[in-house]
């Protein structure tokens, strides 16, 4: 590990799944998270060593070692995901980016910033207020003379799960014209990213990237699941049961989230029988390994994973766009 080329400090580090996902090629420099049961997780999985437990509010820059040449930041969601109250950014919760991003705003000004930051949330963030959080987000990043492009990436993809999530990727350098698109394509640049991209000030879509990836080799798709979701119907809330046969299971999400404990059913002739999904069921189709140590209780390893980022996503991206951003000569110099 000493030896990878690659170095980033993780925020909102959870369990250490967007490290999983990054792999051998990448350091951990200095990892961060608020709460104190998945820091045990981390610790458990990736020694303690870099990690830091509290506010990140309450970090001073000068513990964060050296300039990385990434930042990884995936802030809490609940206030804009389709799960929470859909408060926007100001949210209690989702405010704690705002506190992320004062150290790199310090990192900058002290001529350390990470050469390149990936702020991880759910879609919700495209249209959340109306789109208004992300174009205030976006804004603040064209003030500060980043350039910048959301991809929205699904681990259906990947793994058997329904999980799509925006990943909004930043670098202050002019990027190479092959890691570049023209304009938005399929299936990474849906709907949602477009017409995010599209409210935004032309002042600011200036400095926005669409950004190129490849798509990923079909998976495996025998697979049926049941899932508990949360719906509003005529103003209410209700809990529903769906079953999807299509090769996905529902999105996994917090103990309180609506849809984390789900169950298989298993179909023999005229018999069904069904059982909820382990944890390690739940880690598998995050693209955890069998050999990540899960906590103990079933609630505890559920709201772990149901609060982390889908591994073979990560290193999707790392592999398509974050390294290839970072060797000599894939960027151009920004004028």
């Amino acid at each position: 590990m000493t030896g990878a080329p690659f170095t980033y400090y993780e925020f909102f580090a959870g369990g250490g799944m967007a490290r999983c996902g990054l792999g051998d090629g990448w350091r951990c420099l200095f990892a961060n998270d608020f709460d104190a049961k998945k820091a045990e997780s981390y610790r458990e999985n990736w020694g303690g060593d870099h990690l830091a437990v509290g506010d990140v509010w309450d970090l001073s820059p000068d513990r964060l070692p050296g300039r990385a040449d990434l930042a990884w930041a995936s802030s809490p969601c609940q206030d804009v995901s389709m799960a929470g109250k859909r408060a926007g950014l100001s949210g209690a919760r989702s405010s704690a980016f705002w506190g992320f991003w004062r150290l790199i705003e310090t990192l900058d000004r002290q001529g350390r910033a990470p050469r390149l930051v990936v702020l991880e949330n759910v879609v919700g963030l495209l249209n959340s207020r109306g789109g208004g959080d992300f174009t205030a987000l976006c804004e603040t990043l064209a003030r500060q003379g980043w350039r910048f492009g959301a991809v929205e990436v699904d681990a259906a993809l990947f793994t058997p799960q329904s999980r799509p999530r925006m990943f909004l990727v930043l670098t202050r350098d002019a990027p190479a014209a092959h890691l570049t698109l023209p304009g938005p394509a399929a299936p990474f640049h849906g709907h949602r990213v477009v017409e995010a991209q599209g409210r935004l000030p032309q002042a600011v879509r200036t400095h926005w990237v669409w950004w190129r990836l490849a798509a990923p080799p079909a998976r495996n798709q025998d697979l049926g699941a049941v899932f508990r979701r949360m719906r509003i119907e005529n103003g209410q809330q209700h809990q529903r049961a769906e079953v999807r046969f299509d090769g996905v299971a529902g999105c996994l999400r917090t103990p309180g989230g609506g849809s984390s404990r789900q169950m298989l059913l298993v179909v023999d002739g005229p018999r069904v029988r069904s059982r909820t999904l382990s944890p390690r069921e739940g880690a598998r189709l995050m693209g955890l390994p069998d050999s990540y140590r899960l906590p103990a209780t079933q609630t505890a390893a559920l709201h772990l994973i149901g609060d982390g980022v889908a591994a073979p996503v990560v290193r999707h991206l790392a592999e398509q766009l974050l390294e290839p951003l970072l060797l000599p000569g894939a960027a151009l110099a920004a004028e």
